[in-house]
């Protein structure tokens, strides 16, 4: 699959909050996802396929209502791409927010091998 191809699908994936089939399809095993700054909920870098999935299930549990997810058209370039995700969620506990980042994926060998966000 092309870089292009890699982010039309991933982008689409995350239009509908379907981020672990994205992972299970496009993240090589030993991929690295690194936040802007470690939180009490997550650390900054999360490495190995397994961690992310299960940081993603982590996050999900603390989500009590999506309302909406954006997602800009991937910007491209050889083994990379970027979009503008914004989430409108209530999270539990914390109230309604707006989520805005910028998603970066690097790729080797088609696969997503490092995931980077950006406020």
């Amino acid at each position: 699959m092309t870089t292009k191809e890699i982010a039309t699908k991933m982008a689409n994936y995350c239009r509908e909050g379907q981020w672990e089939p994205a992972q299970k399809a496009f993240y090589a095993d030993d991929v690295s996802s690194i936040e802007p700054y470690a939180t009490a909920d997550f650390e900054k870098e999360t490495k190995g396929l397994k961690n992310i999935l299960a940081k993603g299930e982590k996050f999900q549990s603390m989500v009590e209502e999506m309302h909406s997810i954006e997602v800009g058209e991937p910007i491209l370039a050889e083994n990379s791409f970027a979009f503008v995700m914004t989430m409108d969620v209530t999270m539990k506990g914390k109230g309604r927010m707006k989520m805005p980042e910028l998603c970066v994926y690097t790729l080797k060998n088609g696969k997503v091998i490092t995931e980077q966000f950006y406020l």
